[in-house]
């Protein structure tokens, strides 16, 4: 059941940081669910290692959108790279 919970709670995720993050991006909702859980677990290890959450404690809903914003930013500068010429 905490699985199912997470990969709801993911998908939760990654739509709301491609909401704030519009543009062209190639996946659907497995992409998404991704995008959110791995959004989740970088603000988790941000959060612990910046001292805000305890261990054992997980992150907000804010604090993973954030990490799925992070994420998306650094996945769309590496497949998606601006040519100069």
């Amino acid at each position: 059941m905490h699985m199912l919970i997470t990969l709801i709670v993911g998908l939760v995720v990654g739509a709301l940081a491609k909401l704030v993050m519009p543009g062209k991006d190639p996946g659907g909702i497995v992409i998404t669910m991704l995008l959110g859980v791995a959004g989740s677990f970088i603000a988790s290890v941000l959060g612990h290692s910046l001292g805000w959450y305890a261990i054992g404690e997980g992150p907000g809903l804010i604090a993973s959108v954030v990490g799925a914003i992070i994420l998306l930013g650094f996945y769309r500068l590496v497949a998606y790279p601006r040519r100069t010429w």
